[in-house]
């Protein structure tokens, strides 16, 4: 991914206010990130409890989205985050919302999805399962590939006027 500075970042966010984009925090390392090795740039605000943001390359410029938390999650049952595709405790996966850009976003217009709560796609699609018997490895570059473009995918959604 291509490396961002601050002023960056909030510019990209084509979801968020003028207020969103000030109050925004960045993730306490922002400053050691290592863009090269990421395929998006996700993390939760700091700051403000149930907001999180999610940066990526479409058609090779980045393009950012505010989501959102919802309150309640599920304690007794695994979840499956519908971007990377893993399975997490219940309590580590929360029903995230997007207010859509534009027009149809200042109408109410919202798009949700179940997500890793902390949003560490990019580093759980890394991590090796184990194996139930019979089951075969699938290629960790197809998971991270299938991940990347969900997530491109969910933020063009977002995006589109």
């Amino acid at each position: 991914m291509q490396a961002l500075t601050e002023h960056e970042v909030r510019a990209v966010l084509v979801n968020a206010s003028d207020d969103e984009r000030d109050r925004l925090a960045l993730p306490l390392d922002f400053p050691l990130v290592e863009w090269d090795h990421l395929d998006f740039f996700a993390w939760r605000d700091p700051r403000t409890r149930g907001r999180g943001y999610l940066v990526a390359e479409l058609d090779g410029a980045a393009t950012g989205i505010v989501l959102r938390a919802g309150g309640g999650s599920s304690h007794a049952h695994p979840a499956m985050c519908n971007l990377c595709h893993t399975m997490q405790p219940g309590d580590q996966v929360a029903l995230f919302t997007a207010r859509r850009a534009g027009d149809a976003g200042d109408r109410g217009d919202s798009v949700g999805t179940y997500i890793c709560a902390d949003l560490s796609c990019h580093e759980n699609v890394r991590l090796a399962a184990p194996l139930a018997p019979g089951e075969i490895r699938a290629s960790v570059d197809r998971r991270i590939d299938g991940t990347k473009h969900r997530i491109e995918a969910f933020v063009e959604r977002i995006a589109e006027p």
